[in-house]
């Protein structure tokens, strides 16, 4: 065997595959462009990075649990101006995470809470930072169920492992005294620890409604608001955007 099959085949077993691919191509240079050794290397090594990171963000993204991939390029601030765009991308840059804060949108149904949710989660998984995606509905059945079972504590802690938590659609369904309180439970191990963000339809004063306890829930906002970013969305629902829709909510005849 040469040692040119030696070393892809020790490419190979490191796992080096984008330098594997890219080897002949950059041998055959070498000769017609005089690259040198350490150029080729170089080039190799800077493209295997960043292949490798690419890979890893592809699978942080798939683990993380998102409804879907948006990015703050995918939403139209134009359509809801009522969200300040530089705001955003500073949310995207996850400095509010250095200091374990929170980020809190609320607004009506189709505002695009979830879209900002999502992308400012995204851009935490791109970086290798541990996150997950869950509604709150399916939060509070997860809990309610290890809870029967006894193993309410090790819930908790699996939702806590993650650096970013990201809670989505608060308020578009009541829960159980039980529920409220494991809740309440997850957000206190959670804070001042790892950030969290929530998306909601109902502002705070509606909360009590929702988990059904005004204690457990004050113990609940006061530890969620403490160190967050509270972002209130009045706009119009995209759903409609591209629909004929008068001013009064009526749809027009044409789409009827």
């Amino acid at each position: 065997m040469s040692i040119y099959t030696d070393l892809i085949d020790n490419l190979e077993v490191l796992k080096l595959d984008k330098m594997k691919a890219m080897l002949p191509g950059y041998l055959d240079e070498m000769k017609d462009k005089n690259i040198s050794f350490t150029e080729m290397m170089y080039d190799l090594t800077k493209e295997e990075i960043k292949y490798q990171t690419e890979r890893a963000a592809k699978v942080n993204i798939t683990v993380s649990a998102f409804p879907f991939e948006k990015t703050l390029d995918d939403f139209d601030f134009s359509y809801q101006p009522s969200v300040d765009k530089n705001e955003m991308l500073d949310l995207e840059t996850l400095r509010f995470m250095d200091k374990n804060e929170n980020v809190i949108f609320v607004g009506t149904s189709g505002v695009g809470k979830t879209h900002l949710a999502v992308s400012i989660g995204i851009a935490a998984a791109k970086r290798r930072i541990s996150t997950y995606y869950i509604t709150f509905n399916d939060l509070i059945n997860q809990l309610m169920k290890a809870n029967s079972e006894n193993r309410a504590d090790i819930k908790i802690k699996y939702f806590c492992k993650y650096k970013l938590l990201i809670i989505d659609e608060i308020g578009y369904l009541p829960i159980t005294k039980e529920g409220a309180y494991l809740f309440f439970q997850l957000i206190n191990k959670r804070y001042e620890k790892k950030s969290t963000i929530l998306t909601t339809n109902q502002v705070f004063s509606k909360w009590p409604e929702i988990f059904g306890d005004s204690v457990v829930t004050a113990a609940i906002i006061d530890r969620l608001v403490h160190h967050s970013h509270i972002i209130k969305i009045n706009g119009k629902s995209y759903r409609i955007k591209d629909r004929n829709v008068d001013t009064k909510g009526n749809i027009s005849k044409e789409c009827e």
